[in-house]
């Protein structure tokens, strides 16, 4: 072998090796990277999170005669904080809704309650906890409560309408989906993969379960659906109830399919079809509303709604790696809450 020949062999094993360093390197510094972002955006959703819980809710209702209109749009669920924990970024805002119906409940100037709803669905808590206050307001003022489906009203969107005496509907909607879900993830095989095993000390056999690193039991899955079970026969009773309709009519309908608004009319699961002009102009014939009354929203506080926004688009545009995503999918807020909500 010459000198040359050593030369070169020389030369290209430097090369190798300060490759190798600087890919290495280079790993390592990204990967510090995405930790240190994903830590600032953590600590900034948490900062922001604590201030919009604080915000108020601005009801600056008129002083002559007004139907208070209601916005159920996006995801029914929590405030504004457990929002932007799922990436959420849906108008929806329960807290503002239910101050809402208490004001209205107790001012002479509202004569009634439009219901305006665009929404697949939400928890089962929340569904009811807003129809719960709806009734409440209903028999307490004896005022009409009209709604009105855009393009989906189902599962929790359609539960809480069912405090509605006439609901129309857009040509196009979907509507129905009434059914119950909970959606869990198993972890277990992936766990196996990569050599992490779950260790749960419970104080009994069932304790732990729907946890996503161990298989479910038949007891355990024969639990979840006794509770699902209890969810549906809630929501079919107040189906049956609001659309005074057979109990056994009802579970014939309710399998989770969606309908279209002509579907949902020839099952009476709605009252009409048209815009949203015919429903004003049909509430405004109801008893004690009156024509030309004027319709009003609350607004939740600016600050909320404007941080929202800003960290909603951050979470849109941050590159998240593979383990953030998995992360997300163990840490999923509603993975094993019962949810009136349409996939």
């Amino acid at each position: 072998m010459n000198k040359k020949q050593i030369t070169g062999m020389i030369i290209a094993a430097v090369i190798i090796i300060v490759t190798g360093i600087t890919g290495i390197a280079s790993n390592v510094i990204s990967e510090k990277f995405k930790e240190s972002a994903a830590k600032k955006e953590e600590q900034t959703t948490d900062m922001f999170s604590s201030l919009l819980d604080s915000g108020e809710v601005d009801i600056d209702a008129p002083d002559g005669p007004y139907i208070g209109r209601l916005d159920i749009i996006g995801t029914i669920q929590g405030s504004t904080s457990d929002t932007l924990a799922t990436g959420d970024t849906s108008t929806y805002n329960h807290n503002v809704l239910m101050k809402f119906v208490d004001e209205m409940e107790k001012d002479s100037n509202n004569k009634g309650i439009l219901l305006y709803v665009d929404s697949p669905g939400g928890t089962v808590y929340h569904s009811d906890e807003l129809y719960l206050k709806l009734m409440e307001y209903k028999e307490k003022t004896k005022r009409p409560i009209y709604a009105y489906f855009v393009t989906e009203a189902c599962s929790g969107g359609y539960y809480i309408s069912m405090a509605a005496d006439k609901i129309y509907a857009n040509r196009n909607c979907m509507t129905g989906s009434i059914g119950v879900i909970m959606s869990m993830y198993n972890y277990s095989e992936l766990f196996k993969k990569v050599g992490v095993e779950e260790i749960d000390i419970t104080s009994g056999a069932n304790k732990a379960m729907g946890s996503g690193g161990l298989e479910m039991t038949e007891e355990q899955k024969e639990i979840l659906q006794s509770m699902v079970d209890e969810a549906y026969d809630q929501f079919t009773g107040i189906v049956s109830e609001g659309r005074n309709m057979d109990i056994n009519t009802v579970k014939k309908l309710a399998d989770g399919r969606i309908y279209t608004a002509l579907q949902a009319k020839e099952n009476n699961l709605i009252d009409e079809i048209g815009s949203l002009d015919d429903l004003k102009a049909a509430l405004e014939e109801a008893d004690g509303v009156g024509k030309g009354v004027e319709y009003y929203k609350p607004e939740g506080d600016t600050f909320s709604d404007i941080f929202s926004s800003i960290l909603g688009e951050i979470q849109n545009i941050t590159k998240k790696s593979d383990v953030q995503i998995v992360q997300e999918l163990i840490n999923n807020p509603t993975d094993g809450v019962l949810m009136y909500y349409a996939k």
